[in-house]
């Protein structure tokens, strides 16, 4: 879909009162998003049809969207057909990597996703996906070597360090990820934040979320111990950590695979050659302290 097919078909949406104002809105590397206004409020409309490459099932995404909305943790929404997704819009701002650095910001953002975790399940209807990124990973590998991927020779090392790392996490506990939480799917608004972008949403352990946001953010050590006992109430120990490291490892490789499928499967204008790259070199480094801590 090019940008301007999105454009025409956001503003000629049913659900509009009048004339509408519309304009892309930057982000989103799985879909494209418009900023629409109908008279004297504002829409965001998400255009995207499934990924079934990735696990993404748009139907998923407007049931957790709506639970979401329900918990009160994202913006409504108000208009809902295939491929296409309404939401109020919220004056805010996308949070950076760096806006996690404040000790006050983080433990207000790990209160949000403990909420997200623990509220969201009470407000869903119907079949929901899970995100057990260990069969996502094996999955993905399988995915690049049918399409003969550039990234084949890699695959060997990274589903066996895959299998140490799930051997680490052990047993967990189930709640409602969100599964990607980029800093960008996190806005502060004037008295609260936000999540949103619910394309990944499933059941999963909470050490995913946490660690995917520290790795996304490149939280220093300090900042891993006061959001991870700002979650459980108490200080993390050894198995805490050793779990948590494990699934932080994950969940860059999880992004680095992401990136290699991608390369070969999306159509979107977006250089996933240089993603790759990039999340493959946070990979290694993290990989390898996770090797250096477990010795």
């Amino acid at each position: 879909m090019t940008p301007e097919l999105a454009l025409q078909i956001a503003t000629g949406l049913s659900c509009w009162e009048g004339p509408v104002e519309a304009g892309p809105l930057e982000g989103g590397i799985t879909n494209h998003n418009i900023l629409v206004k109908d008279g004297a409020r504002q829409y965001v409309v998400r255009l995207g049809q499934d990924i079934p490459e990735h696990g993404i099932m748009r139907w998923n995404e407007l049931s957790i969207s709506r639970a979401a909305q329900a918990a009160g943790v994202s913006p409504a929404v108000v208009h809902a057909e295939p491929g296409i997704l309404v939401l109020d819009y919220i004056e805010s701002k996308a949070l950076g990597e760096s806006d996690l650095d404040d000790a006050d910001t983080l433990r207000a953002v790990t209160a949000l996703i403990k909420t997200t975790h623990t509220r969201v399940p009470d407000h869903l209807r119907g079949n929901v996906l899970s995100f057990w990124v260990f069969h996502i990973l094996r999955d993905y590998a399988a995915t690049l070597r049918e399409k003969n991927s550039r990234h084949v020779p890699l695959l060997d090392d990274l589903l066996e360090q895959c299998a140490m790392m799930q051997a680490s996490v052990g047993p967990i506990e189930l709640v409602l990820g969100h599964n990607d939480l980029l800093p960008a799917n996190i806005l502060m608004s004037k008295d609260r934040y936000w999540l949103i972008d619910w394309e990944y949403g499933g059941f999963n352990s909470p050490l995913f979320d946490l660690g995917g946001l520290s790795s996304n953010c490149g939280l220093g050590r300090d900042a891993e111990a006061d959001m991870l006992s700002a979650y459980f109430g108490t200080a993390p120990d050894d198995d805490l950590w050793r779990r948590y490291d494990a699934m932080k490892c994950a969940s860059l490789l999880r992004e680095t695979m992401w990136s290699m499928v991608s390369e070969i499967t999306s159509i979107l204008d977006f250089d996933y050659s240089e993603y790759t790259e990039k999340n493959l070199e946070r990979y290694r480094r993290s990989f390898a302290q996770f090797l250096k801590e477990r010795a």
